[in-house]
């Protein structure tokens, strides 16, 4: 008796009416696609090249320096008038729970070269932890021991974070007599002669508001995560501040290492809170009412960069998400006004706030992380090789140009700030929408000379194939979105490997990698 194989047998019915439901699939699909998706996501490309092609337009112009557009003369002491003729300059160092950096920026104020009885130094203390407070006052004691002009300064609350302490802090009764006043954060250390440089620009230029100082970055060399950041912000103040101070006397300021006139701030309106960016706030309104700002790239300042890369995701929320809702409250305001010029509005809505704070990193995602994969997998949608190749060679060569001794980085420079393009257009679209973190403010974390040492012992155990534990939790460290985007870029560069024509798949594996790293929090983890 021949053995019957057990197979399982459908109806003829059934099957037919299988075939009919994919191909009614099929269909319902191609029609959808042909409609909707098609039309859309063409629409996409085009808007993200016209975006790609208003970013490359952004180049860096070679202007004379400052002191050849501006009136510049060393003040010099006089000897009958004594140090009368030197103006009295206010120090403001806002902290708050700076146990490690405490100590560097109070002994640089302290340090300035300026006439003693001509200078005030105001700290102004937030922090909440009893001990931290305890140590800055004592350091401001033993300062004020030394005979220097120095006041420790605190608050019952945070009200208004950073603008709230610079505010309160100019209202004290001992400042009246200031004419200008320099902010330095917790963690920047300025050269004694800042203000013998910075000053004289004020004195002979009354219609100037604000001398900025460009940042130097001590621990630049620390890991691969602050070299890529020195390479961003190199190009920031190399190109976007240097342009604007050159074409138009304003650019944003950074809220630290500059020097800004009293009676300016008085009549922008003073300290405002209503953005996490506070410092650009004071900059737009000022800059509104004709007052003028001059950038020194040859006047540096010694800073910190994040060296962890959580500490980098809340500072990169808060610097991306601010603008944007500060472009929002302001867009009115900057359209009505009527004093300064048509062409300087045009600058600051266009390519100051709609470029610069928006369109940058929102195209870099968009296009290369959402709309281009797409195309892969949508073959009626075409990238032209401009678009898609020599408008990014071209802003990469821009960027690597202001670094030149992190050229070798280049290549993992890109796909880091790819990778980053998602979070900071988050927060972007957070401050657009003012959304609920879109006045989140966490002091970024700052380790000064603690720094030093770790970055040794780190070394040292390198050497001995030794590893220190992490210091956050593995699952703190893990970034849903990213890791998201990664398995997304990673199914459109399989797809682009087997059916694809323009060999996209190998940019799409190299982004998934990225995007996993930072997904899984490792970024910076690698001393270059």
């Amino acid at each position: 008796m021949a053995q019957i194989s057990p197979k399982f047998f459908l109806p003829e019915s059934f099957q037919g009416a299988r075939d009919d439901i994919a191909c009614q699939l099929g269909l319902i699909w191609e029609l959808i696609k042909a409609l909707l998706i098609v039309p859309l996501l063409k629409v996409g490309v085009y808007i993200c090249l016209v975006m790609s092609l208003m970013l490359s337009i952004e180049i860096k112009i070679f202007w004379p320096k400052p002191e050849k557009r501006y009136n510049w003369q060393p003040i010099q002491e006089d000897t009958e008038l004594g140090t009368s003729n030197f103006p009295v300059v206010l120090v403001q160092i806002p902290m708050f729970n700076e146990r490690e950096v405490y100590k560097i920026s109070i002994g640089a104020a302290c340090g300035l070269s300026w006439p003693s009885d001509r200078l005030v130094i105001q700290v102004l203390d937030d922090s909440t932890n009893p001990v931290v407070k305890q140590m800055v006052e004592l350091e401001c004691q033993k300062w004020a021991s030394k005979g220097v002009n120095i006041t420790y300064q605190i608050r019952e609350n945070r009200t208004g974070y950073k603008a709230g302490a610079l505010k309160e802090g100019l209202k004290r009764s001992y400042v009246k007599h200031c004419e200008y006043v320099a902010i330095f954060d917790a963690d920047f250390r300025p050269e004694p002669d800042y203000l013998k440089s910075a000053i004289p620009y004020f004195i002979q230029n009354p219609d100037l508001a604000l001398v900025q100082a460009r940042w130097r970055f001590v621990n630049s060399n620390e890991c691969l995560l602050t070299r890529m950041q020195e390479m961003s912000l190199d190009y920031h103040f190399k190109v976007e501040q240097e342009v604007g101070s050159a074409t138009h006397a304003f650019f944003g300021f950074n809220g630290t290492a500059g020097v800004w006139r009293i009676a300016a701030i008085n009549e922008a309106g003073g300290w405002n809170d209503r953005t996490t960016m506070e410092d650009m706030d004071l900059a737009v309104r000022a800059s509104l009412r004709g007052w003028k700002f001059v950038y020194l790239g040859d006047l540096q300042v010694k800073s910190e960069l994040p060296s962890t890369f959580k500490a980098l995701r809340f500072q990169q929320h808060r610097w991306f998400c601010g603008p944007a809702n500060l472009f929002r409250k302001m867009v009115m305001e900057i359209v009505r006004n009527k004093k300064v010029k048509f062409w300087k509005k045009v600058y600051v809505i266009y390519s100051f706030f709609f470029v610069r704070k928006i369109i940058a990193h929102t195209v870099t995602f968009c296009f290369y992380c959402v709309v281009l994969p797409l195309t892969i997998l949508v073959h009626e949608v075409h990238v032209p090789i401009w678009g898609a190749l020599c408008i990014p060679t071209i802003i990469t060569i821009m960027n690597s140009l202001v670094t030149p001794r992190s050229i070798h980085l280049l290549f993992h420079w890109i796909l880091f700030e790819t990778a980053m393009s998602l979070h900071r257009t988050k927060a972007t679209f957070i401050g657009l929408l003012e959304a609920g973190r879109a006045n989140e403010w966490i002091v970024t974390e700052k380790l000064g000379d603690a720094l030093k040492n770790e970055v040794e012992a780190t070394k040292n155990k390198m050497k001995t194939k030794t590893f220190k534990r992490s210091r956050f939790k593995f699952l703190d460290r893990i970034q849903t979105l990213e890791l998201g985007f990664a398995v997304f870029l990673f199914i459109c560069g399989c797809y682009d490997y087997v059916h694809g024509k323009n060999n996209y798949f190998i940019s799409l594996f190299l982004q998934t990698l990225a995007f996993t790293i930072c997904g899984f929090g490792y970024v910076g983890t690698i001393i270059p």
